[in-house]
């Protein structure tokens, strides 16, 4: 399922996962905070929709799922490793796996660093200063659980 990043539903989402409130929201859009509230109800919707999806489509079989920051942690079936689904507003739907590699070698290096630095920005996440991927990843997605049981 295609998230539309440009549809309102979808900023209202955006910004209701930055932290602001309902009614702050309405304000900026000039509706009312129960358009907001129902815009909200359709776009979460959508979300686990699109998170369950994937999960679907590759293997993963969902431990916690949280449609509000667009997260599910799960584990791969045929990998037999963690995985972690998120909606990014940088770089779409994306789908990690825990794994060790050899990263400095890999032709994809730059492009896991990009990733997780904005994915991390995107939630507001501090993480510690390290060019190894699978680093950044495991403190990330550390917190990443750590916010979701929260919720």
């Amino acid at each position: 399922m295609f998230l539309p990043a440009d549809e309102k539903q979808f900023k209202f989402w955006l910004l209701r996962r930055n932290g602001l409130p309902n009614i702050n929201i309405a304000k900026h859009f000039g509706i009312s905070r129960q358009a907001v509230s129902r815009a909200l109800l359709s776009m979460d919707k959508r979300i686990e929709e699109t998170l369950l999806e994937m999960a679907r489509a590759n293997r993963i079989e969902v431990e916690k799922m949280d449609s509000k920051t667009g997260i599910l942690f799960g584990r791969s079936v045929p990998f037999k490793a963690k995985a972690i689904i998120f909606v990014s507003t940088k770089h779409g739907m994306q789908v990690w796996y825990e794994h060790e590699g050899e990263c400095r070698s890999c032709e994809r290096y730059r492009e896991c660093i990009e990733l997780l630095w904005d994915f991390a920005e995107e939630m507001h996440l501090k993480l510690q200063s390290t060019e190894d991927p699978t680093k950044i990843a495991d403190e990330l997605f550390r917190k990443l659980k750590e916010l979701v049981e929260k919720v």
